[in-house]
């Protein structure tokens, strides 16, 4: 084979290789293509056309970035138990975060993000949309790192970032509210805490209710209709205030109460559901598992919804600000979303999840530890009371965070869990090895203390400690039992780089936009 022929099919199959990298970058660039056509079409002729055609590009783009990032975190935990494929995943997630946004997106968005600056120490149009488009650059172009390297950061940090680099650039000082970039700074330890507390504690609920029980489906027909219905008053709380504002806007106590109503509902329905079911099913953890595969399939939908209805409209706000600022000349604190804007924002996402979402969902839903249903379960139910909580306390919190921590939150649960099991048993074997006992008489102990429930398991230990051996442990015996090695089911390197991603995201999406936002002005602005 000549050297021409050896180089082409090296070039041939290295095209093999990538060629769905390829398909998903041309798809991403045809999007971003037909925007602008639609754009030049839209807008208005001259320079304020142009400007308008380069902000729809870029709120493209931006929306692309959402769907590949921000969006994994509504459907990760429920394909990470396998309650439902990765394919019908990002179908389900497509359509309700589009239907969403187009259907219960706010009429009117803060284009400055939660007042993060004053719009009236900007001097003239021009200048605000520059701000504007080099905040939302600088968010897009750091939500499109953050996906390449596997770290689930907050889409509403990047926005805030962005929008607060450049108007520092812009405006100086004295531009920001700085209580405000505080709240958001501590939203930074609220939001994967609670989240992974409230997350953790369920799971710990359903472990003591359900799974450490001697008769696992009996328990479950008892318990997972009570917690399938507080599910459904989370949820519909939930929606009602954060997804269906637009629609028919509630306060806590209607949308409390209307979620009273629908969880009895779920409640009645579940017990009839559970009891008719829970025959066929293994007296063990997968058939229990099995009970919460339908109402993960739910959730994953009702987030989408919601972050659809909330996180997408507040996404694509600076683009709404520069089209007011195009087309009306305004320099607009709020300004009113167009159609075609939302139609930009929801697309994208959609398109943006199917092309490069599934990096992100495994990273949530596998990744950082293993998720069954009930432990999906328990994060996402974390992320509707963890909203629902913190709107009330006005604590500042991040879906993404909360989504993300709530997994942390039962992987460590677990962790403790096993490792405290461990010892237990450790401990079993060391009173049995001070009276000789025999192998079989060790082996028959812990068989029936696998099978035991939690309340006889206790019991079991103070019989076996108040025989008379538990002081013939040593203290060189039990310094050996507190060296067990401990369990990790929780990766740590995810953990390391998750955090030092959410850290840095305000303060590197800020000094990106006031980079761009100085080259703009050197290079276009007088």
């Amino acid at each position: 084979m000549s050297g021409n022929a050896w180089n082409v099919r090296k070039v041939e199959e290295g095209l093999l290789v990538n060629r769905g990298e390829l398909f998903r970058l041309g798809t991403a660039v045809l999007f971003i293509v037909l925007i602008m056509l639609f754009a030049m079409v839209r807008g208005p002729d001259g320079p304020s056309g142009t400007l308008l055609v380069m902000a729809a590009m870029i709120g493209g783009y931006m929306a692309l970035n959402i769907g590949a990032n921000d969006v994994a975190n509504n459907v990760g935990p429920a394909v990470g138990s396998h309650a439902i494929t990765l394919t019908g995943a990002i179908l389900i997630a497509a359509v309700f975060e589009a239907s969403g946004a187009l259907v219960a997106g706010g009429d009117v968005v803060g284009t400055i993000k939660s007042g993060i600056i004053d719009p009236a120490m900007i001097d003239d149009t021009e200048t605000f949309i520059w701000l504007m488009m080099a905040g939302l650059l600088a968010a897009a172009l750091w939500l499109n790192f953050a996906t390449a390297i596997g770290a689930p950061v907050s889409t509403t940090h990047s926005i805030v970032g962005g929008v607060l680099g450049a108007g520092v650039a812009a405006g100086g000082w004295g531009i920001a509210d700085w209580g405000v970039v505080g709240k958001i700074a501590a939203s930074w330890v609220i939001s994967p805490v609670l989240g992974g507390v409230i997350a953790a504690s369920f799971l710990y609920l359903i472990k003591r209710t359900i799974t450490y029980q001697s008769d696992l489906l009996a328990a479950a027909q008892r318990m997972a209709p009570i917690l399938i219905g507080v599910m459904a008053w989370a949820f519909t709380t939930y929606l009602m205030l954060k997804g269906l504002k637009k629609i028919f806007p509630v306060g806590f106590m209607t949308a409390s109460v209307v979620g009273l109503i629908a969880a009895a509902i779920i409640w009645a329905l579940m017990r009839k559901y559970v009891a008719r079911v829970a025959p066929g099913l293994p007296n063990d953890k997968e058939g229990v598992n099995t009970l919460f595969t339908v109402p993960l399939i739910f959730a994953a939908a009702l987030l989408s919804f919601a972050h659809g209805a909330n996180d997408v409209a507040n996404a694509v706000g600076p683009l709404a600000g520069i089209s007011e600022a195009v087309l009306h000349g305004d320099i607009a604190g709020k300004a009113p979303i167009p159609l075609w804007v939302m139609l930009v924002g929801a697309a994208g996402i959609a398109l943006g999840l199917a092309l490069y979402g599934p990096k992100l969902i495994r990273t949530v839903g596998s990744e950082i530890t293993e998720l069954d249903k009930a432990r999906a379960f328990c994060v996402a139910l974390a992320a509707a009371i963890t909203v629902i909580l913190a709107s009330q306390l006005g604590l500042p919190v991040s879906s993404t965070h909360i989504a993300v921590g709530g997994v942390f939150g039962v992987g460590f649960l677990r962790e403790y869990l096993k490792t405290s099991y461990s010892r237990m048993i450790e401990d079993i074997r060391e009173h049995h090895r001070d009276v000789e006992s025999d192998g079989e008489t060790v082996e028959s102990f812990l068989e029936r203390f696998e099978v035991a429930s939690v309340q006889d398991k206790g019991d079991m230990l103070r019989k076996l400690k108040s025989g008379g051996t538990a002081g013939a442990l040593d203290r060189n015996e039990r310094k050996g039992l507190q060296k067990i090695q401990r369990i990790e089911l929780v990766k740590r390197t995810l953990l390391l780089r998750i955090a030092a991603a959410w850290l840095i995201t305000v303060p590197a999406a800020a000094m990106l936009s006031a980079m761009i936002f100085f080259m703009i002005r050197g290079a276009l602005l007088p």
